[in-house]
């Protein structure tokens, strides 16, 4: 762990993950006050100790609404790297290990995902399936996948003639035995870097989906949400936007740091 923490992305990008993670955890003791709880008297108040980062049009406390939000930023962007990593990684491996028509159909699809601008594809899920939650995380991870597959089908094919799979392969051990045994773990290493460095791009898509209205739905204390709340109120009520715009940067930051410095420690010639 001492090589980790000479990085100086890596260990920058760290703390604010923990950071993050702590607050997400320990929201219910750290928040003053109830997210969703309003009080019309307190409307529009600007930053003070009782409301930290001030109150918003219903006079709900703006920096507990901050601290809730970091959970569903953090518990989207988790459940979308997990579904977009098991879809690229299982199509990265058949491609790169079976070739032929199989590499070919694989090759096509994720390049045509890649070439889709990913938010316009999103959007057109999203406004297929409906607004919510759930349904923004199956968009973006419907649209996500396609880095995954392309790094791991380059490491697999690889990977596929080296002496230690032609001798499992020589032992008579399955396609299947040989994928999950002896290929996925020696992949490990791509995998932890691309997840790290897809979180923040999934919590910046439930973010831009929350403010055009399709993510999470008021009252819920999304980021995305809270912007578009503010914007009417930007002259009077500038604090409305900017303390959730400064969580927004403050996360995505600091995942974007630990992803570039697990790259440069696991994998230096790895480009995403």
């Amino acid at each position: 762990m001492r090589a980790y923490f000479k990085n100086s992305s890596f260990t920058v990008g760290f703390i604010i993950f923990l950071s993050v993670f702590i607050i997400a955890i320990f929201a219910p003791l750290i928040a003053p006050h109830p997210y969703n709880e309003i009080n019309t008297s307190n409307k529009l108040k600007p930053p003070s100790l009782e409301y930290p980062f001030g109150t918003d049009q219903y006079g709900r406390c703006i920096f507990s609404r901050v601290i809730y939000g970091s959970r569903i930023a953090l518990k989207v962007g988790l459940i979308v790297v997990t579904i977009e990593t098991l879809i690229g990684v299982s199509l990265g491996l058949l491609a790169g290990y079976y070739g032929g028509i199989v590499d070919k159909a694989i090759s096509f699809i994720t390049d045509f995902t890649w070439a889709m601008p990913p938010l316009i594809l999103a959007l057109a899920i999203v406004t297929v399936l409906g607004p919510g939650l759930t349904n923004v995380v199956i968009a973006i991870a419907v649209i996500s996948w396609a880095q995954f597959t392309r790094i791991i089908r380059a490491k697999t094919q690889s990977l596929k003639n080296m002496p230690f799979v032609e001798a499992a392969r020589a032992l008579g051990e399955s396609d299947f035995s040989i994928l999950v045994r002896y290929i996925l773990p020696n992949t490990v290493g791509p995998i932890i870097v691309l997840t790290t460095l897809a979180l923040p791009s999934a919590i910046l898509s439930t973010t831009a989906l929350g403010f055009l209205g399709l993510g999470a739905q008021p009252p819920a204390p999304d980021w995305g949400v809270m912007l578009s709340e503010g914007i009417s109120y930007i002259r009077v009520a500038p604090w409305i936007s900017l303390f959730p715009g400064l969580a927004i940067v403050y996360t995505v930051l600091g995942f974007n740091l630990l992803g570039e410095g697990l790259r440069d420690i696991l994998d230096p010639r790895l480009k995403v």
